[in-house]
């Protein structure tokens, strides 16, 4: 059976029509600006020393104040469960995790307990993670797990433009979230139903294929 990738697990997680355009188009990757800001993730420790105009230079979404005082709570908390300095210096980086079904790039391996790290180069929503991220989580924890033959039972997922650093159990409800994109993955072979949450379309590459209407400035503004 042809293993799924996690690229692709997230995208269904996302929209399902998007994947199928991406997969017409084969393109799947991301832009070059992304290896940058997963950079920032390998070097918390020195972005925490940075002055504010070398932290501003970097990357970074939000101002350096607010930056650094995001680093710092993430860094008091996970000093507390000793998993700050193995987040900051992982056992692996960047490890090919090939699992049961799926298999994709694991950006950091936390060990004891075993753990992945996962880095997303956009905006954190204002509490927990994404539901891609969360589907790409268990996608990684499955991986790991099939290939160390242990379970594992909880995640990171970072935003490091942002600051934001964020664990989470592997619940039986995002486990269902997984399953559920495994099987749109798999069984795509037309272009699935348009989603109902249309916000999603604003900054689709494939609106314009797809055909929605997205909400345009002239629009939101009454003149539309």
């Amino acid at each position: 059976m042809t293993h799924v990738s996690f690229s692709d697990l997230r995208t269904a997680a996302y929209c399902p029509r998007k994947l199928y355009y991406a997969r017409q188009d084969d393109d799947r990757g991301g832009p070059p600006a992304v290896d940058a800001v997963r950079d920032l993730a390998f070097r918390y420790d020195d972005l925490l020393e940075s002055a504010d105009s070398a932290l501003a230079a970097e990357p970074i979404a939000v101002d350096p104040a607010t930056y650094r005082e995001r680093l710092e709570t993430a860094r008091d908390r996970l000093e507390s469960r000793g998993r700050w300095a193995t987040l900051c210096e992982p056992e692996v980086r960047d490890l090919l995790a090939t699992g049961r079904h799926c298999r994709g790039v694991v950006h950091k391996v936390l060990a004891d307990p075993l753990e992945p790290s996962l880095l997303s180069p956009g905006r954190p929503p204002a509490r927990g993670v994404w539901e891609p991220h969360s589907v790409h989580a268990v996608a990684a924890a499955k991986a790991l797990a099939w290939e160390r033959e242990t379970a594992v039972e909880t995640a990171i997922v970072e935003y490091p433009a942002y600051g934001v650093i964020r664990r989470i159990d592997l619940t039986t409800r995002r486990k269902a979230s997984y399953r559920r994109a495994l099987r749109t993955v798999r069984s795509l072979d037309g272009p699935p139903p348009r989603v109902r949450n249309r916000s999603k379309c604003e900054s689709c590459a494939y609106a314009e294929t797809c055909g929605v209407r997205t909400r345009t400035l002239r629009s939101l503004l009454g003149f539309g």
